[in-house]
């Protein structure tokens, strides 16, 4: 590890990689030295494109996109399977794919309920379960959940959301103490408005007010997030574990 690559030589794997805050984790992994591997539900052509401009740019790192249901077991087992079979060694596991479905709770389907708690949550046992053990094995690790803004505070029309992630903050206490000894860290980062295909979908005079909510009147980027999580997955956060760390610009709801 050097300052400039504090990532070098790590073998990475991320979930929902292929777009937003993912994407920008993938990114920033393989530019401070990691080899990434990480999971994609759709989008195939841009993550394909994605892994090939990594791949170009920084020549004897790897980036590979690998197709990845995160809700179906069996599915998150085979893509855990293939990603340590693509990494000379796992060091850092960053849980990022997760699904909306907003409504209002007393409109809300069980359809939607379901599909929400089984890819936000249920993707957490799915995915870490067959990856946490060779970096226990190993005697290091980073695991890097992410978790919302919404997880913590709770948002209205937000229920199923809500309630999945703040199940991974618990999930991520108790991870971390279970495993502390290990020395492997478990992480939480809980964005706030972040630029996004969510925020994007949002009309004008409602993101701004949105925007007057928050200190710096803007939205954060999804690189303001990836520097988080990067350094929550370094050595310069080995004394950090258990903790949800919210990145929202001062957001108050």
């Amino acid at each position: 590890m050097t300052d400039n690559l504090p990532l070098e030589g790590r073998g990475v794997v991320v979930t929902g990689g292929s777009r937003g805050i993912g994407a920008a984790v993938v990114r920033l992994a393989v530019e401070q030295g990691a080899d990434v591997v990480f999971g994609y539900r759709h989008g195939e052509e841009r993550a394909r494109a994605l892994a090939k401009e990594l791949n170009d740019a920084h020549p004897g790192r790897r980036c590979v996109p690998l197709y990845a249901d995160v809700a179906d077991a069996g599915e998150a087992g085979r893509f855990a399977t293939e990603a340590l079979a693509a990494l000379d060694r796992l060091d850092v596991l960053v849980n990022n794919a997760g699904v909306t479905r907003d409504t209002l709770f007393a409109r809300m389907t069980a359809q939607q309920w379901n599909e929400v708690i089984d890819t936000n949550l249920g993707s957490m046992y799915n995915v870490t379960r067959p990856l946490v053990l060779p970096m226990a094995k190993q005697g290091r690790g980073a695991i890097v959940n992410l978790t919302s803004y919404s997880g913590v505070h709770g948002i209205p029309g937000q229920t199923a959301y809500s309630a999945s992630k703040a199940g991974i903050a618990g999930f991520t206490k108790a991870l971390a103490k279970e495993i502390g000894g290990r020395g492997v860290t478990v992480n939480a980062v809980a964005p706030g408005l972040i630029e996004t295909d969510m925020t994007d979908a949002v009309p004008g005079d409602k993101a701004e007010y949105l925007k007057s909510l928050i200190p710096s009147r803007s939205f954060g980027s999804p690189e303001d997030v990836a520097h988080l999580v990067c350094y929550l997955a370094s050595d310069r956060a080995r004394y950090i574990t258990g903790q949800v760390i919210e990145i929202a610009g001062g957001l108050v709801l």
